[in-house]
């Protein structure tokens, strides 16, 4: 039996990105450019929020959240891979990988989460405009995102606790630019049946819910612009959603193509491709998203960048 060969690795060796030797420049240079947007997009996106008071709406307070989600939830994997691209040997801890684990599973069920509260915020606005102050006042907007928050720290919990009993034999290389949980799951030689289980149950069910309840909420939004139909209506509600709903596109679209839709024929490097996307690209894309078609954000931004020209020229 494997369980003879049990035992508690130090270390695990992750093979990276599928990028050949003369295009490692390239792509680490890339990398570093995306996460640097990534980093200072999102933190704009946060003071802009912050600074202006017309900002201050369930709707952004929710995206500010989303932003420092977002920053954080790229820094997990990012800094790490843009090491590794410059190393011939690329290794993470135990301690590291279970860590690495645990702060993603965090990020992405807390992204997954917000984006359903945005949505059910848009479903307030939209279908129940007379009574949106007083449903989504500070105290609820404070407590949705708290629980979210609360929900992902519990799930990620549960999935690390699990992950502390299984135990690795001679394969340590994780096929991967990151300690994936799954791909951990399959490289090891103790019995994985109850992390599986989980995994289908418990994390299919915090990954589905939240995109029913967004599902719901556009079925709702636009039930009611049906209703009385009028092209102003439609473009009022585009505008005010259409951010969103790229945003929902985008995460759900990447992630299925990574857990759903692939399969034993699917290549690893179509795999890393999707993850990259999910995990770097679209963290990067958020505040353009936001704010390429968000009048609000364009002018809190026109405002913040005549303020530092002001202080530039009063020195």
């Amino acid at each position: 039996m494997k369980r003879q060969n049990e035992t508690r690795v130090s270390e695990f060796l992750l093979l990276g990105l599928p990028i050949p030797p003369e295009q490692q420049g390239l792509f680490l240079a890339l990398f570093l450019v995306i996460y640097l947007i990534t980093v200072l997009g999102n933190l704009l996106i946060i003071l802009l929020i912050r600074i202006d008071s017309r900002l201050h709406t369930p709707m952004y307070f929710f995206l500010s959240v989303l932003a420092f989600n977002d920053m954080f939830f790229s820094s997990v994997t990012v800094p790490k891979m843009l090491v590794d691209m410059q190393s011939n040997h690329k290794s993470i801890s135990y301690s590291g990988c279970i860590s690495q684990v645990y702060f993603l599973i965090i990020f992405a069920c807390t992204e997954n989460l917000l984006l359903a509260v945005m949505a059910y915020d848009r479903y307030v606005a939209i279908c129940q405009p007379l009574h949106y102050t007083m449903i989504m006042r500070q105290e609820r907007c404070i407590s949705l995102v708290a629980w979210s928050w609360l929900i992902s720290f519990s799930h990620a919990l549960i999935h690390t606790l699990l992950f502390l009993q299984v135990s690795f034999c001679d394969d340590i290389t994780i096929p991967h630019f990151f300690c994936e949980l799954t791909k951990l799951l399959e490289i090891s030689c103790s019995d994985t049946s109850l992390n599986k289980l989980v995994i289908l149950t418990e994390a299919a069910a915090i990954a589905s819910l939240p995109f029913i309840c967004i599902i719901g909420s556009y079925v709702c939004i636009w039930a009611t612009v049906l209703k009385n139909p009028s092209a102003k209506k439609f473009f009022k509600v585009l505008s005010t959603c259409g951010s969103h709903l790229l945003v929902v596109a985008l995460f759900y679209g990447t992630i299925a193509e990574v857990y759903l839709f692939s399969s034993p024929a699917m290549s690893g490097a179509k795999e890393i491709a999707a993850s990259v996307m999910y995990m770097i690209v679209t963290p990067m894309l958020n505040p353009f998203i936001y704010s390429l078609r968000n009048r609000d954000i364009k002018q809190a931004l026109n405002l913040f960048a005549d303020k530092v020209m002001f202080c530039k020229s009063t020195t």
